[in-house]
């Protein structure tokens, strides 16, 4: 059995392989040792507007958030719920780019990880030094959507011998046997869709989660992230009871439409309630 408490320590985990030190795994082994379990926060790159999107993103970070996924806008955004499909949409029509989004990267010089959370079209259009310019304008990781384990063994060995961080998905169906495999393949975390369907805030979360969670424990030893449904601090609060980690997007993208402050009060009542949670 592996828990939270071995990924840092188990052959064949982030502290033995090259993506050891970075700011990923150190940020996962800080919120280890204060019994903390990590904010992972989705932003759709660009949105509201650009100027804007860097103070959220920075007010986001001194809010509490532990690490930043930054989405790339696609035309065609096959697993995203109604918000942030339109949040895509829009910043599309606004011009933002892959490469405009590295740029507004660069400029936000966070203090956080950064994963840039993509689908496999922008990502293979980039071409094969994406992963290398991605690092080099501050992006920590990189998760692409549909891209499952064994779809595409050279795009995944490149993205995954590159300098980024290869988070993988795992889904509430997977069998016990392919999470083992997906544990292998990955980097930096695991995320976990708490549900079937697309993304999206949700009333409740689903009563099969902790068992869940357990079983993927039992297969990977790189920390547990889950995220899909997850909109409120009670909601945070309970998973992070569970996991490593909680991601919420959908929640924080509607919240930074109405304000940018907003949606930072948003991120700053998760961390408290999870902290809570936790005891801290």
């Amino acid at each position: 059995m592996t828990t939270s408490s071995d990924f840092l320590a188990n052959p064949g985990t982030p502290a033995s392989d090259p993506h050891a030190a970075g700011r990923i795994a150190r940020r996962f082994a800080e919120l280890r040792a204060a019994n903390r379990a990590a904010l992972v926060c989705y932003v759709t790159a660009g949105h509201p507007d650009p100027e804007r999107a860097i103070e959220l993103w920075r007010g986001i970070a001194d809010a509490g958030a532990d690490i930043l996924e930054v989405g790339v806008p696609f035309s065609d955004p096959m697993a995203d719920g109604p918000v942030i499909q339109a949040s895509s949409q829009r910043v599309l029509e606004q011009g933002m780019s892959l490469n405009g989004t590295l740029e507004l990267i660069r400029r936000a010089q966070l203090p956080i990880p950064v994963v840039l959370f993509s689908y496999l079209n922008p990502v293979l259009a980039a071409g094969p030094e994406l992963p290398h310019r991605a690092a080099a304008a501050g992006v920590d990781g990189l998760l692409v959507t549909d891209l499952p384990v064994g779809a595409a063994p050279e795009t995944e060995r490149q993205l995954g011998d590159g300098p980024l961080d290869f988070v993988r998905l795992v889904a509430p169906t997977t069998a016990d046997d392919r999470m083992r495999e997906i544990g292998a393949h990955g980097r930096g975390f695991v995320y976990l869709i708490s549900r079937l369907g697309v993304t999206g805030m949700r009333d409740d979360m689903p009563p099969e989660l902790p068992s869940m969670i357990a079983r993927l424990r039992e297969a990977v030893a790189l920390p547990v992230c889950v995220g899909f449904g997850i909109s409120r601090p009670d909601q945070a609060a309970a998973v992070a009871r569970l996991a490593d980690g909680v991601v919420v997007g959908s929640a924080l993208v509607s919240a930074a439409e109405r304000s940018v402050t907003e949606g930072v009060e948003l991120v700053r009542g998760l961390r408290r309630a999870m902290d809570s949670a936790r005891g801290v």
